[in-house]
């Protein structure tokens, strides 16, 4: 397995230190869990024969006839259930995740999540302009893009942490040489090679712009989008709490000592209203022991 080392902290919250997948999935940042849950979605549903493999690919064709999920499916798409395609769907996880919940390069946001999804649009836009460019330089590729997408992220990323101490089968990597040699070994294996390549020199454009030009020329020429900021916030997106369900008192679960053991029931009336009071003002309590979620 290929892979890339980093001082994760996924256990956190967990009971016993061992979270299970659906919790794993549940903690991983909002943009990762997209791309990566549409990806393990989309990518099992064509092998499983749900989804027929044609409606998949980028098509422009296709897509003048209005099936415009191709812009997503596209990049979504991991391959057959071959063994580089498990590698593919550990990369897209590993490194989108390390970008993400790291500080991703500021283009406007604080280098949280809106410019990290700012930063993935400007890659999906750039390989599907760049598509026909090269198709008229005799330099076909693929017609689906999740691998040129991930390694754009990996690139975007080896340039942000170029310190960082990775590997590959174990033997250590500096960050910053990291895209190469799995380009190198790519080369070496006799792969395709063209859509990794495009996805770099894309990464290699996009970090020229958001951090060597503002250095060296003293402007900006990226600002992630308003409706990107106003709909993830600055720094990493943090969903709203959902509101806790009220709870009537007839329920041992949840209730703050309203329902005594041993108690009559013929102040059951009174108990539920002055549960409900004080629900209202102190938030929703969850289990025994006085442990309380909401506000103090």
């Amino acid at each position: 397995m290929v892979f890339a080392q980093a001082g994760d902290n996924n256990n956190a919250g967990q009971v016993g230190g061992n979270p299970s997948p659906a919790d794993y999935f549940k903690e991983l940042p909002i943009i990762t869990r997209c791309w990566f849950g549409a990806t393990m979605v989309l990518t099992l549903s064509v092998n499983f024969g749900i989804l027929g493999s044609s409606h998949v690919p980028w098509d422009w064709y296709s897509v003048k006839q209005l099936e415009l999920w191709r812009f997503l499916t596209a990049f979504c798409y991991a391959g057959p259930f071959v063994f580089n395609t498990l590698i593919k769907m550990y990369m897209l996880l590993q490194f989108s995740k390390k970008y993400e919940s790291g500080i991703p390069f500021n283009t406007g946001a604080g280098g949280g999540t809106a410019d990290y999804a700012f930063c993935l649009l400007l890659g999906m836009i750039g390989i599907l302009g760049t598509y026909p460019l090269l198709a008229s330089m005799g330099i076909i590729l693929a017609p689906v893009f999740c691998d040129n997408l991930v390694y754009y992220v990996l690139y975007v990323w080896s340039k942000k942490y170029p310190n960082s101490n990775s590997s590959i089968w174990g033997f250590p990597v500096q960050g910053i040489y990291l895209p190469f040699a799995y380009l190198a070994m790519t080369v070496l294996t006799g792969s395709p090679f063209e859509g990794m390549l495009q996805g770099m020199l894309i990464g290699h454009l996009y970090y020229f712009v958001v951090d060597v030009v503002p250095q060296v020329y003293g402007k900006d020429f990226l600002q992630t989008p308003t409706f990107l900021i106003d709909y993830f916030g600055y720094d990493e997106y943090t969903p709203a709490p959902m509101a806790a369900p009220r709870n009537g008192g007839r329920g041992g679960f949840g209730n703050n000592g309203s329902n005594v053991v041993g108690g009559s029931n013929n102040n059951s009336s009174s108990n539920n209203t002055n549960g409900s009071n004080s629900q209202s003002r102190s938030g929703h309590n969850w289990g025994s022991g006085g442990n309380r979620l909401g506000n103090n």
